[in-house]
Parts: C-alpha cells; structure tokens; sequence
C-alpha cells in the first residue's frame, strides 16, 4: 500500500515539475516585416535581431523576418501594428508619422549635421517623449534605427542648386515634410510606394527621387536614375516598433530578452548607416553613375520656410524643442 502511494506521490510530483518545462518548451513565433531590399542596414539589423531572441531563448522565440514589403508597404506596417496583425516592423518616419505626428520633427530640413547628433538626440528625454507618444498609440519603441541622411538622383540632369529641380518630377514617401521639401525647392511631389519606385522611374512615371545612398544602392536604383545629388536635406529614422498588443502577451523576462536584442540590433544598424554612404559614393561612381556635390547653402535658404510651417504647427511645441535640440538654438 505504501508502495502505491510512493509511486502516485512521485508521478505527481514529475508531472508538476514537467509542467513548467513544458511551458519554456513552447515556441513564441513572431513576425517582423520591414520594406527595405535585403543587404540593406534595415535588413542585416532585423535577421540580427532575430538571431540574438534564438539564441538569448534557446529557440523559444522565433522571430521571421519578411524583408521587401513582403507584408505590405510601411504604412499598412503600421496599421498592422496597432491591431497586432503584425508583431514588429523597423518601420518608417514618415508612416509612423501618420498614426504619431511628432515624428515629423526630425525630418525638417538640414536638422542635423552628422549622424551621431541625431542618435544623440533620440537616445535623449525627447526620444523618450517620442516613445511614450507611440506607446500611447498602440506601438512600443525598441530602438530608433537610421535610415541615413537623404539625397536625391534624377534620370534627366546634375541637381546642383534648387532651381534645377523646377518641374522636375520627385517621388517622395508618404511624408508630410518630404513633400514640403520638394514643393518649396520647385520640384512637383508625387508620392509612390517605395516596392514600385524602380518600375515608376524606369518607365518615366517620375524623373527622380530622394532617399539615403544605402536605399538608391540596395534597390538598384541607379541602374534608371544615373544622377545623384548629395544635397543631404533632410535626416530620417527607422522606428523599430513592436505592437504593443504582441508586447503585453509576453512575460517580464521575454520583453528583457527583446529589449536587449533590440539594443544590439540598433547598434549593430547605427554603424552599417553610417559606414554606408564614404564607401557608397565610390561604389556608385564605378557603376557609371554622376555624383555631384551641391549648393548646400541656397538648398537651406530655400527651405528654411519649412520649419516656420511645422514650428506653427499643432505639433509646433515638439518641433521647436527638437530644433533646439538639434542645433543648440
């Protein structure tokens, strides 16, 4: 009898200790979309990213990364997001924009002198302010990646001051600021999704676009527009948001584990941005392309009303603090 009641007790016990085995055994799978072509800074980050969850959780989680708007462009990312469709997605400025407009602060025109005074600002209070907005909005900020600084290309000429894009056909994101940029240099802004940019330029829909060196590279897009202008006008970052419904169902422990993978991500994305555009430049130029260097002065004096629209804004508190910020005004 006391044999019996041993065994029952013992099987009892294995089963209550199986059970929080059986928990840990359990695979997390999570989804990360982004839109950016793979080889890109945004891309190398992600399948970082998802390497350092696996191995930080033995396996646990799983996190499949679907690169090239394989989920759908950023702003239907975003949209995702917030219904936690879509687990996480490194993101852009001008999408998230759309859903938190205090985005829009750090892409007004010739913000930021080099790369590391933007990180600097967005690891500071205001990028904290920022992430509590987007909390708020039903994303969670793990990190603020780079999408460099922006420049511009064109299949029909040098840009080398602002009136050589009098009626030139730009495409620009779904960005508010872009599009103003565009409009006070005299350029007519047509906003295409960045998936069908390549056939839009190949197939004359626009003349040129804007974006960093390590996009025009990535995409191949220098294969239809053989001019590149280094106007460097405005910065832009890529949000690396996480839903914040997918956020919620994980443990204290597992939010760590992203949170510290997030970091490596970032870091790791940070120096590929900012390795990119020296050793671009001399890529691109053996591929037959133009580079030129601009008139950077006038391209400020004629965007400066930029910032005036946006500091009057109903965002225009934010604005102004990220412009002192970033200009030590």
């Amino acid at each position: 009898m006391q044999r019996h009641t041993f065994t029952r007790a013992a099987l009892a016990l294995a089963a209550v200790l199986a059970l929080p085995l059986a928990a840990q055994a359990q695979t997390v799978k999570l989804s990360l979309g982004h839109g950016a072509a793979p080889g890109n800074p945004r891309h190398e980050a992600s399948v970082k990213f998802a390497e350092l969850v696996k191995a930080k959780t033995g396996g646990r989680i799983e996190v499949q990364v679907s690169p090239s708007a394989q989920l759908g462009d950023d702003a239907a990312m975003v949209t995702a997001l917030r219904t936690g469709a879509l687990d996480l997605s490194a993101n852009s400025q001008g999408a998230v924009a759309a859903v938190v407009p205090e985005y829009a602060a750090f892409g007004m025109p010739f913000l930021f002198p080099s790369l590391p005074q933007a990180w600097k600002v967005l690891d500071g209070p205001l990028g904290q302010e920022l992430a509590q907005k987007s909390f708020d909005k039903g994303v969670v900020v793990l990190g603020y990646w780079d999408n460099g600084v922006r420049h511009m290309s064109n299949s029909k000429k040098p840009i080398l001051k602002p009136a050589d894009l009098q009626g030139l056909k730009m495409r620009t994101p779904p960005d508010a600021v872009t599009v103003d940029i565009m409009k006070a240099l005299g350029a007519e802004a047509q906003q295409i999704k960045f998936a069908e940019l390549y056939v839009a330029l190949q197939q004359g829909v626009v003349d040129g676009q804007e974006n960093p060196l390590m996009n025009i590279h990535a995409s191949k897009l220098y294969e239809v527009n053989k001019f590149i202008s280094l106007t460097g006008h405005k910065y832009e970052m890529t949000p690396f948001l996480m839903s914040k419904r997918s956020w919620e169902r994980l443990s204290e422990a597992d939010r760590k584990v992203l949170h510290d993978a997030a970091a490596e991500a970032t870091a790791l994305q940070r120096k590929l941005s900012q390795e990119a555009d020296d050793k671009l430049v001399a890529d691109l130029k053996a591929k037959g392309v133009r580079v030129d260097a601009v008139d950077k002065a006038a391209f400020e004096q004629a965007t400066a009303a930029v910032d005036d629209k946006w500091m009057a804004s109903p965002i225009g508190p934010f604005v102004k603090k990220v412009i002192a910020a970033a200009r030590g005004k």
